[in-house]
């Protein structure tokens, strides 16, 4: 299925439009959600192929931006300009680079998570950070990561749920009157 077909997407959406739609789509499936241990496989599948999805629908939008992805670069310079784009805030871009390594080793991994933290999508960078761990069990930074990324969803599924009920609940009663949102 095209990425963004998955996110029920238009082709020419933006990359906000892209972060919505993931974020509305994280909420459905996300693996916490349910108790039935099937029913968590399902959900995690389906929470990798969301990923997936969301990674490459938001470099074809940031590919239509003039802050393109910058082609032909080896692995290690794509990881150095992400490290320098994310140092600079501009997460997208960072991404958009990072996928342009030819090699995922550990180190890209790495600094996936640590990109995925900045952006405050800790249930994929916490992936990200534990593919790290398994390709090297003995990096401290790399199992710090994974601790912190585990923390930060525990700490924020919470509030988000709660946040993401009371917003729907909102919206549900203020739809009949007639407002535009």
């Amino acid at each position: 299925m095209d990425s963004f077909d998955l996110l029920e997407l238009p082709r020419d959406a933006s990359q906000e439009e892209v972060r919505r739609a993931y974020h509305q789509k994280v909420k459905s499936c996300h693996p916490d959600q349910f108790i039935d241990r099937q029913a968590q496989q399902q959900a995690q599948e389906q929470l990798i192929q969301l990923n997936l999805a969301y990674e490459e629908a938001l470099r074809w939008a940031a590919g239509r931006h003039e802050n393109g992805p910058v082609s032909g670069l080896s692995g290690d310079d794509a990881k150095q300009l992400a490290i320098r784009l994310m140092e600079q805030q501009r997460y997208d871009s960072a991404l958009l680079q990072l996928s342009h390594a030819e090699i995922r080793d550990d180190e890209w991994y790495y600094i996936h998570g640590m990109l995925l933290m900045r952006m405050h999508q800790y249930g994929t960078a916490h992936q990200s950070f534990r593919e790290a761990v398994r390709m090297q069990p003995q990096n401290r930074a790399y199992r710090q990561g994974a601790l912190d990324a585990a923390l930060a969803v525990k700490k924020h599924q919470k509030l988000r749920y709660r946040v993401a009920d009371w917003a729907g609940a909102f919206f549900h009663r203020h739809q009949g009157r007639g407002k535009r949102w």
